[in-house]
């Protein structure tokens, strides 16, 4: 799972919140986040409908050959249990991408159910939490990778 990359300050975006696009230091980080997915990622590649998300994905998606799929279930405000419900349906080395709000909830509910957190928790935009599944489906192990430094150290 994948928190999008920098976008623009959503105070700052006068348009539906749905389209705000990554900045330039956020396309370094999708490009980044694709050099390290690329030898892991083997599924779908899943994001949710926002446009910083897809984006975040698409260097990944031209790596992979491949496209990018939109599912509800990872857009902004969403229900963990849903986040749940589309990790079930998946294969392994699939690669979603989704919001600061939906993701740490997904994590929390997952913990609530056994899974054991190594390292540090990373929240920021371009972080990457890698998940490992038994062959019974449950997902036992997470682990956290922090964002990919970007030629810009703001905030966005």
């Amino acid at each position: 799972m994948v928190r999008h990359a920098k976008a623009g300050s959503r105070s700052g975006w006068q348009e539906d919140d749905r389209q705000r696009p990554l900045t330039a230091p956020g396309w370094d980080q999708a490009r980044a986040l694709a050099a390290r997915l690329h030898p892991l990622a083997v599924g779908t590649l899943v994001s949710s409908p926002y446009l910083r998300c897809v984006q975040t994905l698409a260097p990944l998606a031209d790596m992979l050959a491949t496209e990018v799929t939109t599912d509800e279930r990872l857009a902004e405000g969403n229900d963990a249990r849903e986040v749940l419900g589309l990790l079930a349906e998946l294969a392994d080395g699939s690669v979603l991408c989704s919001h600061g709000d939906v993701i740490p909830e997904a994590l929390d509910a997952l913990v609530r159910r056994g899974c054991l957190v190594a390292g540090e928790p990373q929240w920021g935009k371009g972080s990457v939490w890698v998940l490992h599944r038994e062959a019974s489906g449950a997902i036992t192990r997470a682990a956290a990778w922090p964002p990919p430094l970007s030629a810009s150290s703001s905030s966005e």
